[in-house]
């Protein structure tokens, strides 16, 4: 019976043990996660044009295929042709060497993208805005608050370019533009407009002259040329934009080119009157074509 005893409470003893151990032993570190770090994706950096910061698109909205590429063009477009691609969400700018400049883009909600060719009549810098007669009747929940319009800068929903479409000498209303909705760029997410990150706009105005034709890739050929790419992105609702964010004297004085706002803040004490501001990656452009 002894040696019974034995085998039964020897290993009670040993499991005891290890957890008085256990409860005795200091408990360990935490070990700290390291914190994702936005890299800084080369031709995104923050840049100031016009003497507007122009802030740099954060690396979550530029996973491949978002970002610009020069590629070998195998479309049916002629160089010196911008190419539209609403199913793959792409926008083409095709060169004399068979390469093209390839941008993401954010196209129309559903039934609302543009469909004929056009051509580029008039190009802006740092463009207002007015929401047309069709949005405000047909959702004037989101476009009634801003009938008055958006003046040019960083609050304008066009962002820093606008190339303005034209069929003969009629303005179709739609516009290749820059745009502060980052999330929509590779998705259906405009009431149909092209939108393009602000970087990528700014790189496309100084290369596309006037008179430069557009037009719109068919539904097959996105199926045939874009692959994996075609029908990507989703469906997304309009954007309510609170008036506040526009309107409001905060969102005015935020509004202006970076060196009024540095003034005003060495005249507030907020900077001392010697302080050194680098802008980096500054973009001087000529004024509006």
């Amino acid at each position: 019976m002894k040696d019974l005893r034995l085998k039964i409470f020897k290993p009670l003893f040993a499991v005891l043990a290890l957890s008085l151990a256990a409860a005795c032993a200091p408990e360990p570190e935490p070990v700290e996660e390291p914190q994702p770090q936005n890299v800084v994706v080369p031709g995104y950096e923050t840049i100031i044009d016009n003497g507007y910061a122009v802030a740099a698109v954060p690396s979550e909205y530029l996973d491949t295929p978002n970002r610009r590429f020069l590629v070998q063009y195998t479309g049916p477009a002629e160089p010196g042709q911008i190419e539209v691609d609403i199913y793959a969400k792409f926008l083409y700018w095709i060169m004399e060497d068979g390469t093209a400049w390839r941008y993401p883009i954010a196209v129309g909600r559903l039934g609302r993208s543009i469909r004929t060719d056009t051509v580029i009549k008039r190009k802006v810098e740092w463009p207002g805005w007015t929401p047309t007669a069709n949005m405000l009747r047909n959702e004037p929940d989101v476009y009634g608050p801003f009938s008055g319009g958006i003046p040019g800068g960083l609050r304008s929903p066009l962002g820093a370019r606008a190339l303005y479409l034209y069929r003969g000498d009629r303005d179709t209303y739609f516009r290749i533009h820059g745009t502060n909705d980052l999330a929509s760029i590779g998705n259906s997410g405009s009431a149909g407009c092209i939108r393009m990150f602000n970087q990528d706009i700014i790189h496309l105005f100084e290369q596309v002259p006037l008179g430069t034709r557009v037009v719109m890739r068919s539904e097959a050929d996105s199926i045939d040329i874009e692959d994996e790419y075609y029908n990507r992105g989703m469906e997304m609702p309009a954007r309510h934009v609170d008036p506040d964010e526009i309107y409001s004297d905060e969102a005015i004085a935020a509004d202006r080119p970076i060196a009024e706002i540095i003034a005003d803040e060495i005249a507030n004490g907020e900077l001392p009157a010697d302080a050194e501001v680098e802008l980096e990656g500054e973009h001087a452009t000529d004024d509006s074509a």
